[in-house]
């Protein structure tokens, strides 16, 4: 069983408080899969994406984390930043396992949160020479995580999905571990910084305009303000002071 010290501890709590930034909606459930690749000249390379299942009371798809600058008119460049930052906060904590790991490090992981549960699970798999491809273990990654069936894909990716199946099963080692979510004032895109917006909005109202109007003026205005690139700096320079006062 994997040992967590305080600082690994610390590390998920930062994990987290990013990813709830980053989903600028409210939501139920969340996927994270992230790989960690040790090169021979000691440099690393590896991939990060994670979905999350938006609430409501109908059946909704996925949202990929590479949809959101589009889908909620955010700036790309700046929202790649926070992609960015969190991929290499999960970097940070493979280093301290390093620290405490006898032999092998986990090579990949996925972080789900559901409600206030929080789940890890380090898969040791050896990446390097693996018969699958980045994409094949996506895809792979998707029928086990998100419920993506074969039918769901092309003729292509449904065969090495067949494959997969039905092939050879190498045992891997496998480490899981759950907790509580015990980070308080947890904001995300939406709600990050929007009081002086809103009392603002409620000053400014005309008087004379029918209470109806007025709301749906001030609806739109809201919609205006949601999270844009000003909003992700900040959160940014927010970033930035933390682990100044870390170091």
């Amino acid at each position: 069983m994997l040992k967590h010290t305080q600082k690994i501890k610390e590390t998920y709590e930062d994990i987290e408080r990013k990813i709830f930034y980053m989903i600028p909606e409210k939501w139920e459930k969340m996927y994270l899969y992230a790989s960690i690749i040790d090169e021979e000249n000691t440099e690393t390379k590896g991939e990060m994406f994670f979905y999350y299942i938006p609430k409501g009371i109908l059946k909704k798809n996925p949202v990929n984390v590479y949809q959101i600058p589009a889908k909620f008119n955010l700036d790309e460049k700046e929202y790649l930043s926070l992609v960015e930052l969190l991929y290499q906060k999960i970097k940070e904590l493979r280093e301290e396992f390093k620290k405490i790991e006898l032999g092998m490090t986990w090579s990949n992981v996925t972080f789900s949160i559901e409600g206030v549960k929080f789940k890890a699970e380090y898969r040791y798999d050896d990446l390097v020479h693996s018969e699958f491809s980045n994409y094949d273990r996506h895809i792979i990654w998707r029928y086990r995580y998100l419920g993506i069936r074969p039918e769901q894909v092309n003729k292509e990716e449904r065969e090495m999905l067949k494959r997969y199946l039905t092939g050879a099963k190498t045992f891997v080692r496998e480490e899981v571990y759950q907790s509580g979510i015990y980070i308080k004032d947890i904001k995300n895109m939406v709600d990050f910084d929007t009081t002086k917006i809103e009392t603002a909005q409620e000053n400014n109202a005309p008087k004379n305009i029918p209470q109806e109007q007025q709301n749906q003026s001030q609806s739109n205005q809201k919609r205006e303000e949601r999270p844009r690139k000003n909003q992700i700096l900040t959160f940014l320079d927010e970033i930035e002071k933390e682990e100044k006062k870390k170091q």
